[in-house]
């Protein structure tokens, strides 16, 4: 006997996304936070174009944007040079990323949430976590003391020291990097409020996402700075010194309201998943913030997984289903570290590399192919999972879904339920989904791109496509489990 189906372990955009993966399906779920209140700490500012595609199928997308400013080209400054990187994505509705603080982004996530009732209990901390063949056994320091309570499954979204992958015993490879980050949120005289500035000088580089507010976050890496110890206070005149050397001109610093330093590290968790306990976001992939790519992979972890969890409580899940979650996303950690290892070492490159930047950077982003690349996979638009059966797989399987015209609307809204979606493109022959009813919604599209019928994910990509209904049915009962009968519960 288990106290509740899951127990989240987080309160952050990575564990909030979880929870209401869980409850929308249904599941009994709670959300464990060692912070006794709600942060209104901005660590993470970019949203980019495949997360707010998958808030959109939750309906989550628009309030979110309205709360942000979109920025269109990433343009980073060498000295006397300046290079743009595009991000107007012509593939999807969202051509830009959004700058938005973290803290609205939680916010939006915890109304959802409680909308759906789930519990956020604060100054609950995890001490100890043990699975075995019936569930999970949590040891919980709270206000009243220590308690012990079981779950079906646990996932660990605490971050990167997370006390739920230490329990787990599983490995956090990787290193830590030699220069640390100052940052400090800052008013400046000339601040421009509608684009992200970054400035790569000798001695480092300085990205300036705008607030939207007057206020920019300013993120620094001064390698004349690298060994101050990290309790050292760091003052307006400090971030002002490193900001104007490192941009190369006086940037106007006026006032500052907060900042901190620390160590930045590249790890990886070994497992994404031990048993019945599970890893996302930053307590399975920590890494530089070029990019803004840690909060973007963290609730895309969540979307990949709260289906699956779900799945396996309701009984409809194949053995195997579980097991994709890390098969899936652990290499989309991994390609999410070394973009930004990449990107931070040639930030902070040694002296003959900073020579030639401008040329190479210049030179790369002329060449489409490149540009685009590039493009895709900061926004986290190239994404793909690997197809059940490589040999006989559809093109279109294991990759995202766009964002087509339905007969009844737009197919992100046609998933706002968190069901599985099959569309037949208009003339195909269809499929019946009798048996499925509650796990699988039906559409139509008259997109001549689309195959005969494609069976779209709850977090918008391909399980099988192609043109027969009698395979149609077969790889639904292989991804959402047998048909019912109608007497049997959903």
């Amino acid at each position: 006997m288990t106290d509740v189906q899951a127990l989240v372990v987080g309160a952050g955009p990575t564990g909030l996304t979880l929870a209401g993966e869980l409850a929308l399906r249904g599941i009994s779920c709670r959300v464990l936070e060692q912070r006794a209140e709600e942060s209104n700490l901005t660590r993470a500012f970019g949203v980019h174009a495949r997360t707010l595609e998958q808030l959109d199928m939750r309906g989550l997308a628009d309030p979110l944007v309205g709360q942000g400013i979109q920025v269109g080209e990433i343009r980073p400054t060498f000295g006397w040079s300046s290079v743009r990187l595009p991000m107007r994505h012509p593939e999807s509705r969202f051509p830009f990323v959004l700058i938005v603080p973290q803290a609205r982004t939680e916010a939006l996530l915890a109304q959802h949430v409680k909308a759906l009732g789930v519990p956020v209990e604060r100054g609950s901390m995890v001490i100890d976590v043990r699975d075995d063949d019936r569930g999970v056994t949590v040891t919980i320091e709270g206000r009243d003391g220590v308690r012990t309570e079981r779950a079906d499954y646990v996932i660990g979204c605490d971050g990167a020291h997370s006390r739920v992958r230490r329990s787990m015993g599983v490995g956090f490879s990787g290193s830590t990097y030699d220069t640390s980050i100052l940052l400090a949120d800052l008013r400046l005289a000339d601040a421009d409020t509608m684009a992200v500035r970054t400035y790569l000088g000798r001695d480092g580089v300085v990205l300036m996402p705008p607030f939207g507010d007057g206020w920019v976050r300013a993120v620094i890496w001064d390698r004349r700075r690298q060994h101050v110890p990290l309790d050292e206070p760091l003052g307006i005149d400090e971030v002002t010194e490193s900001l104007n050397r490192l941009a190369g001109h006086d940037l106007g610093v006026r006032e500052m309201r907060w900042s901190t330093r620390f160590r930045n590290q590249r790890r990886q968790a070994d497992a994404y998943r031990k048993g019945r306990v599970f890893l996302a976001g930053d307590a399975a992939h920590v890494h530089s913030p070029l990019g803004a790519l840690g909060m973007n992979t963290g609730i895309q972890d969540a979307m990949n997984l709260g289906w699956k969890i779900a799945a396996a409580i309701h009984g409809h899940a194949a053995p195997w289903l579980l097991d994709s979650y890390h098969t899936e996303r652990h290499p989309v950690g991994t390609a999410a570290l070394r973009l930004t290892d990449l990107l931070q070492r040639i930030s902070i490159a040694p002296p003959p590399v900073r020579a030639v930047r401008p040329f190479l950077a210049r030179g790369a982003l002329a060449i489409p192919a490149i540009s685009d690349t590039l493009r895709r996979r900061v926004a986290g638009l190239s994404i793909a999972y690997p197809p059940r059966d490589p040999r006989h797989a559809h093109d279109w399987e294991g990759g995202r879904v766009p964002d087509a015209r339905l007969s009844t609307g737009r197919l992100y809204e046609a998933l706002h339920h968190g069901r599985f979606l099959l569309v037949r493109r208009a003339g195909a022959n269809t499929a019946d989904t009798t048996g499925w009813d509650g796990r699988v919604d039906s559409a139509e599209t008259a997109d001549p791109t689309f195959p005969a019928l494609t069976l779209v994910r709850p977090d918008g990509y391909a399980a099988w496509a192609g043109d027969d209904p009698g395979s149609a049915r077969t790889a639904i009962t292989q991804w959402c489990g047998p048909a019912r009968h109608p007497s049997t519960p959903v």
